[in-house]
């Protein structure tokens, strides 16, 4: 893996032909088959929404939190996109959700009207909320759950309609562009500004919305940029499945004027650019009301290109190895290790805070892990013999072979080092970071992907340098796990985090979102002692691991390597003898 290489003796016979050291495909189904999850996705539609907005109509968002199992506490999952002028937004951005069948998950969708850039939500007029689980939502008729928003007394703030469906395996997407040609005149001095509004039908023959192209002014004949857009949301990789595209034409108030409508299907449209792909933009209002009514228009598919998605198996399967190193937090603020009270408390009947994390996420991780050696480090502690303070220093006490054999045998190394070195500080990430970065910095050639899994209580002393590393590290194959323990504010691991802002240094942006935070307190029951789901601390521990190493491929252009064939023994041929 890395740190300096292996001694001799270390190295694993090669599995799988001609891949020293490549995990099976085997390997990886450890994972996946104890997740009984499947995919949904939620869409988001509101009706009659209060007003907040002055002279125009609220510029509505939805925040959706879920709630932790362990200590209750809110997190945000995600935002739609803000829809400007508008008390009845369908909502075209998505969540989506892993639905365990045996756990009962609580959600709570906020509504705010936006009134500036800033993602801090204190900032919007809150519109109210409603709560309900996802097991509602998809036990409802049609898994179409419909709702009051509440929250704001004294005032109906209108209702929302939540809407479930499992996703299909699918994983092609399509790359389409369009154009019109005559579309009617609806603006009184100008021509129309027209966009188009796509919709997959579903069982029940409702819609749900899946795209929006951009706005063309001022033209009866537009030409819409080309976009790309999954098989799954066009029709969740039902061919047959009805798409029903609307035109309309753009106005700045938010009442959007219809101009008409056509329906087609993804098999129509894979024909490609043909005369079957022209379509008549037919307003049945228009169409009751005047006999020599034709049409409104029509659209003209331009191009129709398929793309298969890769995924983070091919990859593994191509031969990529995943290398994990640990990083432990030795610092003064996790409390003396001899005090009950201290997140390092070395006790002889059961596993502390630090022991319980690197258990409990290490046994998710080691499956991802082609050899099952890691380098373990620790930071923040005076050494012996002569308490030099270090911040990245091997468990093993074997600066030139830090591996450890397991997640067995770096807790083995854990509790060994607590019993050699004093607690101290300052609490520095960057240095384990940059550690990490050099090894991840010698291979970009897509052969080897770098993970890195801190375990900390929270408190951090070197911030700037810790965000310069971050942006730093996010051009190169590495990810980075952070797992808080104990009960402190985590706001700073948040903000690491990444998920809302992204995160920078001195003006530069980090090229792609490469850190994971997991508050370990959200999954363990009151007395601190049990882990309530591994199958949930699992798919959070590495929810993000596997799009953070697709970003990385796609941005390089790596592709994955062909997967060798399987091992067949060669059959040896008996001669006989004439």
């Amino acid at each position: 893996m890395f740190g300096l290489e292996k001694p001799a003796g270390q190295q694993k016979p090669g599995r799988s032909g001609g891949f020293p050291n490549m995990a099976s495909v085997g390997d990886f189904n450890v994972l996946s088959s104890s997740i009984p999850a499947t995919k949904v996705e939620l869409s988001v539609s509101c009706r009659n929404l209060l007003d907040r907005d002055t002279f125009s109509k609220s510029d509505p968002i939805c925040v959706l939190y879920t709630q932790a199992i362990g200590n209750k506490e809110w997190r945000e999952f995600g935002r739609t996109e803000v829809i400007d002028n508008t008390l009845n937004p369908d909502f075209v951005r998505k969540f989506i959700m892993d639905y365990f069948f045996e756990e009962r998950e609580n959600l709570r969708f906020d509504f705010y009207d936006v009134d500036s850039k800033s993602p801090n939500l204190s900032k919007h007029d809150f519109l109210g909320q409603m709560f309900c689980t996802l097991g509602e939502i998809v036990g409802s008729q049609g898994s179409r759950l419909e709702k009051s928003i509440v929250g704001i007394p004294g005032k109906k703030c209108g209702t929302v309609i939540v809407t479930a469906e499992e996703l299909g395996c699918c994983r092609d997407s399509v790359l389409m562009q369009f154009c019109a040609n005559k579309l009617d005149k609806k603006d009184f001095f100008g021509k129309s500004d027209p966009f188009l509004v796509f919709h997959r039908s579903n069982e029940d023959g409702s819609f749900t919305i899946c795209h929006k192209t951009e706005v063309i002014k001022n033209t009866l004949n537009p030409v819409w940029q080309a976009f790309k857009i999954s098989v799954r949301a066009l029709c969740n990789g039902d061919y047959d499945r009805t798409i029903k595209v609307e035109v309309y034409d753009w106005d700045r108030d938010g009442s959007h004027d219809f101009i008409g409508e056509f329906t087609t299907s993804y098999r129509e449209l894979s024909r490609g650019q043909s005369q079957f792909n022209v379509y008549e933009v037919i307003n049945p209002k228009k169409k009751g009301k005047k006999k020599k009514y034709v049409n409104s228009g029509t659209v003209t598919l331009l191009s129709f290109l398929i793309e298969t998605e890769v995924s983070f198996l091919d990859y593994i399967k191509g031969g990529t190895q995943i290398n994990f190193t640990v990083a432990i937090d030795f610092t003064a603020s996790n409390g003396n290790p001899s005090q009950p009270t201290s997140l390092h408390y070395m006790n002889p009947y059961q596993l502390n805070a630090y022991g319980m994390a690197l258990k409990a996420v290490g046994e998710i991780i080691q499956d991802y892990d082609s050899d099952k050696m890691f380098p373990a480090l620790g930071f923040g502690a005076r050494l012996p013999p002569d308490g030099r303070v270090s911040h990245e220093f091997a468990l093993n006490g074997n600066p030139q072979n830090p591996y450890c054999h397991g997640i067995d045998g770096v807790m083995e190394a854990y509790y060994r080092s607590l019993k050699s070195v004093q607690l101290y500080g300052p609490t520095n990430f960057a240095p384990v970071i940059n550690h990490v970065a050099r090894y991840a910095a010698s291979v970009k050639d897509g052969s080897q992907y770098f993970v890195l899994l801190i375990i900390t209580d929270g408190v951090i002393s070197d911030m700037a340098q810790t965000k310069e590393s971050i942006v730093n590290a996010s051009k190169l194959p590495m990810s980075i796990i952070i797992v808080g323990v104990g009960p402190a504010e985590f706001d700073a691991m948040e903000e690491l985090d990444g998920d809302v802002v992204r995160i920078s240094s001195r003006g530069k942006f980090a090229e792609r979102d490469i850190v994971q935070f997991v508050p370990f307190r959200d999954y363990i029951d009151r007395s601190g002692n049990h882990v309530l789901s591994m199958a949930r601390l699992a798919k959070d521990v590495l929810a993000e691991i596997p799009e953070q190493f697709l970003s990385y491929m796609r941005v390089r252009g790596i592709k994955p390597s062909p997967a060798p064939p399987p091992y067949t023994p060669p059959i040896h041929v008996l001669q006989t003898q004439i």
